[in-house]
């Protein structure tokens, strides 16, 4: 006769849902709740969400991208003027300070230059750093993204098929990073570019954009080829792989539908680092004369203008050097968070 200390030998089932009921906290006859599965992008954007520091970046970027294409006809249309527009009545022997009114080119009293001038000839600098704006991030994103996808195209083929292919590319990817790309760029403007500066497609761009688009893309798709060739590298010796190729999918199959989505994460990362370095890029040519064409209301160029006044007035550098301090540490602040919000490592 079993005591009351004994406990009842009871089937797989019936002890597991005995358990169940014990450690769970609930009735005997209550069942438990079910647990929802969270896909691959849903714990990534759980773990982004929680990097307020990465937020405070990409909504930086979002407000600067409005300010740069949607913002600068308003205020346009709201001053009167663009960044091209001439005031010979707020011309000086040195550029208007900040917050000075003026008549209007047409002599009527009065328009507010909130930065001031960028130099003599009376151009708006607030307007200025809006369409600047807009033309580093056409520059850095149309750059980014011919360079990163024939990056990833000549990587995903390398790593892939080996051999042959893989050798040159290899070899092609290492005579690019050889070459000096400062030489190359002032070489390739005081030649092609002067004609492809005049290629605007029918205004949608500022003069130089399209030709800095093509020197920057050249010379920026090694690095992300050689990170995907060594992840495709891995890859392709994955069971996923391997059934694929049994059950007769094709390599462009192969390559389309089950090795791309897993690089996915990398080349989200890789290129939103990239555009801050892009935009540097850009400014920095710009400077030097050989970028965005002068007269062109670039960064770089308002830099350029404004180290004739550097001593008399110091705060026209500092503006166009904080927009390119802002755009690039916003663009690096999102992606160091996705860098850490797409590891499937992190913690979740």
């Amino acid at each position: 006769m079993a005591t009351s200390s004994e406990r009842p030998i009871l089937s797989g089932a019936t002890a597991g849902a005995a358990d169940i009921a014990v450690g769970g906290g609930l009735g005997a006859g209550t069942e438990p709740t079910a647990v929802k599965a969270r896909g691959f992008w849903e714990q990534a954007w759980r773990r982004f969400r929680r990097d307020r520091v990465a937020l405070v970046g990409g909504v930086a970027i979002i407000v600067m991208i409005l300010v740069a294409f949607v913002g600068t006809p308003i205020a346009n249309h709201l001053l009167g003027r663009t960044a091209y527009s001439l005031n010979t009545n707020a011309q000086g022997f040195e550029p208007a300070l900040p917050w000075t009114h003026a008549p209007t080119a047409a002599g009527n009293c009065c328009t507010l230059y909130v930065l001031g001038t960028s130099d003599t000839a009376g151009h708006d600098e607030l307007l200025g750093m809006m369409a600047g704006a807009q033309i580093s991030f056409e520059v850095a994103i149309l750059a980014t993204i011919f360079g990163v996808a024939m990056g990833v195209l000549l990587g995903m083929i390398a790593g892939f098929y080996g051999g042959a292919v893989d050798m040159f590319v290899s070899r092609a990817t290492e005579l690019v990073m050889a070459l000096p790309l400062l030489l190359f760029a002032i070489a390739f403007s005081f030649t092609v570019g002067q004609r492809l500066n005049a290629y605007t497609f029918f205004g949608l761009f500022s003069p130089g954009v399209v030709t800095l688009v093509i020197v920057i893309s050249v010379f920026s798709w090694f690095y992300p080829a050689r990170i995907i060739r060594a992840q495709v590298l891995s890859l392709r010796e994955k069971e996923f792989v391997e059934a694929a190729k049994m059950v007769g999918a094709s390599n462009r199959r192969i390559l389309r539908s089950h090795l791309l989505p897993h690089l996915t994460g990398t080349i989200i990362v890789y290129s939103t680092l990239l555009v801050a370095t892009n935009i540097l890029f850009e400014a920095g040519l710009s400077f030097l004369g050989v970028g965005i064409p002068q007269g062109e209301p670039s960064w770089g160029n308002l830099i350029n203008e404004a180290v004739n006044y550097y001593i008399s007035i110091p705060w026209l550098m500092v503006w166009p050097g904080l927009g390119i301090l802002f755009a690039t540490l916003a663009f690096n602040l999102l992606g160091d968070g996705l860098r850490d919000a797409l590891d499937p490592r992190g913690t979740f």
